[in-house]
């Protein structure tokens, strides 16, 4: 059976895989799959090659393309003879009437766990026949002890996720000491840099800490509200990556502001960590 840990190339995946590199968390990984969105922060891209140097097992890194670039293709369909967008990120909607809602979250699936699964059913040695029942692959997730309630099971019943932070009941803040302890440097977060997710603490973070990232995430966002404004029967409103509703280059972020932390609604663990 294959031990494949899911690299989300932040903190607590990290963490996860230099443990098992020194042995802390056992059985030795076979490998690590890293999911590229292609909107990952510079930093994340810096931190993996570090990473990758780190680990006596190999990162494959899959991609199923832009997520950028097809958050902004329209697709018309055959059937009902409407537009509509096949990869979504859940960014925050104001219609003509004032009223607001979230769009649905279809990046995870699309570009996080269709990837990994077709890499993993590669490294099984699966076909395209009929897929196996029994358990191939222990699919490590590194979802901390604090984020207990992100847990989900696999979607296909040849891999089992398990949670060896979890098993191990090591949160967030155990990881970052752990990583000061060993002399390592603070994994970067790791999420698309105009994840409408972020929390005004880390949009903050992003502006001042990160200004190419956060111009990205301002350029992405003035690019969507044009291309869906022109197709208004996908969305029938305006679409925004701050839960104010108001434009990024606009909002004056507070660390205590209001808009919650949505990476708990990532209840599958690929993002975020």
């Amino acid at each position: 059976m294959l031990n494949i840990i899911s690299l989300g190339a932040g903190v607590q995946s990290s963490t996860m895989a230099l443990m098992a590199a020194h042995g802390e968390i056992t059985p030795m990984p076979d490998c690590a799959i890293f999911a590229d969105t292609g909107a990952e922060p510079k930093a994340v891209y810096e931190w993996l090659d570090w990473l990758e140097k780190q680990l006596p097992f190999p990162i494959h890194r899959v991609k199923q393309g832009n997520l950028e670039e097809h958050s902004m293709t329209a697709h018309l369909s055959k059937k009902s003879g409407k537009r509509y967008v096949k990869s979504i990120i859940p960014f925050y909607i104001k219609a003509p009437d004032g009223s607001s809602g979230i769009a649905m979250r279809k990046c995870t699936t699309d570009y996080k766990i269709t990837p990994i699964t077709r890499k993993v059913k590669e490294l099984c040695g699966i076909g395209n026949g009929r897929l196996p029942t029994e358990t191939l692959c222990r699919s490590w997730i590194g979802i901390s002890a604090d984020e207990a309630h992100r847990m989900k099971p696999a979607r296909v019943p040849y891999i089992k996720n398990i949670w060896p932070l979890i098993e191990h009941n090591i949160s967030r803040n155990t990881c970052l000491k752990w990583m000061r302890g060993k002399g390592y440097p603070v994994p970067p977060r790791s999420a698309c840099v105009f994840c409408p997710y972020h929390n005004q603490a880390e949009w903050k973070r992003l502006k001042t800490q990160d200004p190419d990232s956060f111009a990205h995430a301002v350029a992405f966002e003035k690019r969507m509200q044009q291309t869906y404004v022109e197709k208004d029967e996908v969305l029938r409103g305006v679409p925004y990556l701050f839960s104010g509703l108001i434009p990024l280059d606009e909002a004056v972020f507070d660390d205590d502001g209001a808009q919650a932390d949505m990476f708990g609604n990532e209840c599958e663990g690929m993002c975020g960590v």
